[in-house]
């Protein structure tokens, strides 16, 4: 790809225009290596074996990812029927690379065909029948994976054999049909990082009492198992490089690979659980379920038994999945989940294994041919894997013209309703509480493949005024159910496991609506735009970045380090206002309210300038208190900053002196995905922390080494008792125990600051013995039930932990603590559900009356020190950007604004309990 001059000013041309100018910058015009079409025959190939010097799935060995890009590399050179391109870079700095498999002259063709596959994707002037003419030349796009999550060791595994397969299949009509009609986008792994490290870690294992230990690290970077949760908020490198490769290429299918089938089967298949997702076009779940049932009925004819299909456990409601995020692309997407033992180490199972409604081996109508135990090995897993993607590849090949048709209809239908009918547009202002909050939540749709305008001049409709700058979302494009998914309010069926019984758990969370999460304005057209509204309206286009330059920083103001979201020419476009500094004084004022005022006080620090305090004041008489600020003086390059940042500054002085706080952030070693997003984030905002150990809280003198310790959402048991004694190597064993309670103990009480987020408040609450109740902790899952929404909070914006915050708050919340004081209580609440009514803004709670009135977020005095019970997620899987400076400022909560805290006796008032509602609730317990 070109590297192309970064332009930050928006550039206008028409949508025709945009929509071909964004093809040509992903890539759509560069050259390809194709050969002539000479027979392949096994002979002329390498086999797995001659690189791996094993077979694919052999027991006890496992492919790094270093050696199976050694294969493909292999194949490559040999095969003119697989072509090897790098495609990005991991968290780790590993090379990513995506093989191309099909015929040789499909290959040779790959231009005109990834052309085709582009044009009915974006089928705006296209007639029916000129679809049906591209439908009729084109060639079948399918994305099949080596998987995420790297312990489910199988996918990465199987795709080296799966390449073998097909280069060398010209004995089978099948393999051949398929190298005619499909071409294959075949990617060895999409987590080479954790490849490599899951198969290090097993083979430094193997033949030792710790063989299938758990592994003591996530296997990503970041975030580990959570790396299939981020399809659409793309925070992570991985997340952007595949949804780079998917906008580039629109693959017509996407299968993902995983290892989670519920036990007894051996591999579970769409149709997915209930409940799905509303905005999908029905034509992708119809093939999706079509496909499910073309490879249970391969896996039969092979004599591959335990395929079952739906179930209660495997639902499509959250589009955070990095597969089902593509549903909304119009692509038809899906996973599996094949059994797993333990990494390739063969397991032997009898029917006693079994649950004992299963042992009967009766068929059912989804689980026709009962799995009847006995071993399970590596090499089985791949073996389902291979079948499962052979059979989307045959299918592709045999409905060509209908998935390539039916991707067109699905955009022009979509196109259609959003014409026909509301939302017709969403209006982003630019004046935000946090201006950049709205870049960051358009940049990421815009990389998503979302088109974005902006007002060239102010407009009214609906009544209301948008004055020029305001980014504007038309629907009426093909991928805006995409939006919609996002924008809207979620309402989740209320879904029982049996008649009056608990409500049927949602597989992840149940609310997520985005505008509420990152705290921006949004305004939804509920009528027509007119002809003066469409007319004011400039397509953003901008000029990218190449995915693979070399820069530190491209835009400093958004939190992605590198390229970022700069690739992409849409993306690069949407900027925020220009920084700006009003008033006078000798000072630096940040407000809080944007996040970006973090980055600008710690960069300060570093820079050796200094940083104080404006304190915020206490509400009365029924009005919101008013937000603290922080000062900086002192620091050069201060315009500089400013304009980086996109800071909204004014000028003043400071109150009290802050330091920079030391930070210890805990890291157990049974890891933990919200201590490495807790870990990320805190990297991306500029924050100087020191990764905590089990051995390091031992050590003692804590105190004397931090001022701030945070403990991210984590029950009491992983903290204490981590690795049980045996699974694993010794130096991974155990939890801080009883020994380190003391320590934790100690460094409060000697006036540090132990901030707790989530789960993890139970576990000071118990240990530390704190005055505080878990009022939902007793309440079984019939009374009370929130797993995963946004939940309406009350806060006190004077207290500096919620220094920023509106007054009402949509936080995230899952299985959150609520809180209530006891005797002898010292401290302070933060935030507070309301008296009356529901907090539940979207998702879902059961027992809204159990919250009413209560804390959600308590500073609670213990000895010289502070404890900050957060009960809520306020860093969420990177998402909440409107909950961000709740976390970063209780990282800097230390000693200094402690002291200086205002009091702010009218904020909250213990609810009056009766005898039963307060007796054996305890303070343990999810409560859901």
């Amino acid at each position: 790809m070109t590297t192309l001059r970064m332009r930050r000013t928006p550039g206008r041309c028409s949508r025709r225009a945009r929509t071909t100018a964004v093809a040509a910058v992903l890539g759509l015009g560069a050259g390809t290596t194709g050969t002539g079409a000479e027979a392949q025959t096994p002979g002329s190939i390498p086999t797995p074996e001659s690189v791996l010097g094993h077979a694919v799935g052999a027991d006890f060995h496992l492919a790094t990812y270093e050696t199976s890009i050694e294969y493909f590399q292999r194949l490559d050179a040999a095969s003119d029927r697989l072509e090897l391109r790098e495609v990005g870079r991991s968290s780790f700095g590993r090379p990513v690379y995506l093989a191309l498999v099909s015929s040789a002259e499909n290959l040779a063709n790959l231009d005109r065909h990834r052309e085709t596959a582009q044009r009915l994707a974006h089928p705006r002037g296209l007639t029916d029948e000129e679809a049906r003419r591209l439908a009729a030349e084109g060639r079948a796009l399918v994305w099949i994976d080596g998987g995420l999550h790297a312990s489910e060791v199988a996918h990465a595994q199987h795709t080296i054999q799966l390449a073998y397969d097909l280069v060398t299949g010209d004995e089978d009509p099948e393999i051949a049909a398929i190298l005619d009609n499909v071409i294959l986008l075949l990617w060895p792994s999409i987590n080479p990082d954790g490849q490599t490290l899951i198969a290090d870690w097993y083979h430094s294992n193997v033949g030792t009492p710790y063989e299938v230990a758990p592994a003591p690290f996530l296997y990503q970077k970041y975030i580990g198992h959570d790396n299939n949760r981020d399809g659409y908020m793309i925070n992570q490198i991985e997340s952007r490089y595949t949804t780079r490769v998917a906008r580039e290429w629109e693959p017509h299918i996407l299968y993902n690979h995983h290892q989670s089938s519920p036990f007894p089967t051996r591999i579970w298949i769409p149709p997915f659980a209930e409940p799905i997702s509303p905005h999908v076009h029905p034509l992708m779940w119809r093939m999706v379920n079509l496909i499910g049932m073309a490879m249970s009925q391969a896996l039969e004819e092979r004599g591959q038994r335990g395929a079952t299909h739906m179930g209660t456990g495997f639902d499509n409601w959250y589009p955070g999945f990095m597969d089902h995020a593509h549903n909304f692309h119009n692509v038809v997407s899906f996973l599996t989940e094949t059994a797993l033992y333990r990494y390739a180490t063969p397991g032997f199972y009898t029917i006693g294994d079994f649950p004992p409604s299963d042992r009967d081996l009766r068929p059912e109508s989804l689980y026709s041919s009962p799995w009847e135990g006995g071993w399970w090995r590596l090499r089985d897993a791949v073996d389902y894997m291979l079948t499962a993607s052979i059979s989307v590849l045959d299918v592709a090949a045999k409905y060509r013209t209908d998935l390539l048709y039916n991707r067109y209809q699905a955009g022009r239908d979509i196109i259609a309703e959003y014409e026909e009918g509301p939302p017709y547009a969403y209006f982003v202002p630019q004046d935000q509480r946090d201006p950049v909050a709205a870049v960051e939540l358009l940049r990421r749709l815009a990389f998503n493949g979302i088109e974005i305008d902006r007002l060239q001049q102010a407009v009214n409709h609906q009544g209301l005024d948008h004055p020029a700058g305001t980014w504007v979302i038309r629907m009426d494009q093909e991928f805006a159910h995409f939006v919609r998914q996002l924008f809207v309010i979620q309402d989740y069926p209320d879904l029982r496991e049996y008649p009056e019984g608990p409500p049927d758990q949602p597989y992840d969370v149940s609310g997520w609506t985005l505008p509420l999460q990152m705290g921006v304005r949004v305004v939804e057209a509920t009528a027509p735009l007119a002809t003066e509204v469409r007319e004011a309206l400039e397509p953003l286009l901008g000029e990218p970045l190449a995915w693979d330059a070399e820069v530190e920083d491209a835009s400093p103001f958004d939190s992605p380090f590198g390229v970022g979201f700069d690739s992409h020419p849409v993306a690069a476009a949407i900027v925020p206002p220009p920084g700006r500094v009003t008033g006078g004084g000798s000072a630096l004022v940040v407000d809080p309210a944007q996040n970006n005022a973090f980055k600008a006080v710690n960069r300060a620090w570093a820079a050796g300038a200094r940083v104080s305090w404006v304190p915020g004041a206490p509400g009365a008489d029924g009005e919101p208190g008013t937000g603290a600020r922080y000062a900086i003086s002192g620091l050069s390059g201060e315009a500089q900053l400013v304009r980086d940042l996109g800071l909204q500054a004014t000028r003043g002085s400071g109150a009290v002196n802050l330091r920079a706080p030391r930070i210890g952030l805990y890291r157990p070693w049974n890891a933990s995905m919200d201590e490495g997003w807790t870990r990320w984030l805190l990297e991306r905002y500029g924050f100087d922390f020191t990764s905590l150990y089990n051995a390091d809280v031992l050590a003692g003198g804590l105190s004397g080494r931090y001022d701030v310790i945070i403990v991210a959402d984590m029950s009491g048991g992983q903290i204490l008792n981590g690795f049980a004694k045996g699974s694993v190597p010794p130096r991974y064993e155990g939890g801080i125990g009883a020994e380190g309670v003391r320590e934790l103990d100690a460094f409060v009480r000697d006036g540090g600051t132990l901030v707790t987020l989530n789960r993890s408040s139970l576990f000071a609450i118990d240990e530390l013995h704190l005055p505080v109740r878990n009022v939902v902790g007793g309440l079984d899952r019939a009374e009370y039930f929130q797993s995963g929404s946004i939940l309406e909070m009350i806060v006190d914006p004077s207290h500096p932990v919620m220094a920023g915050m509106p007054e009402r708050a949509a936080v995230v919340a899952g299985q959150s603590p609520v809180f209530t004081t006891e005797e002898g209580f010292e401290g302070r609440v933060m935030a507070k559900y309301s008296e009356e009514g529901s907090p539940l803004l979207s998702g879902y709670l059961l027992g809204a009356e159990h919250l009413a009135g209560y804390a959600a977020a308590v500073d609670v005095a213990h000895g010289d020190g502070r404890v900050v019970l957060l009960g809520m997620r306020p860093q969420w899987r990177g998402q909440p950007f409107g909950n961000f400076r709740i976390l970063f400022n209780a990282a800097l909560y230390g000693r200094e604004l402690a002291a200086a805290a205002p009091e702010s006796p009218e904020f909250w008032t213990a609810p009056e309990e009766d005898d039963d509602e307060s007796d054996g609730s305890g303070s343990g317990g999810d409560g859901s």
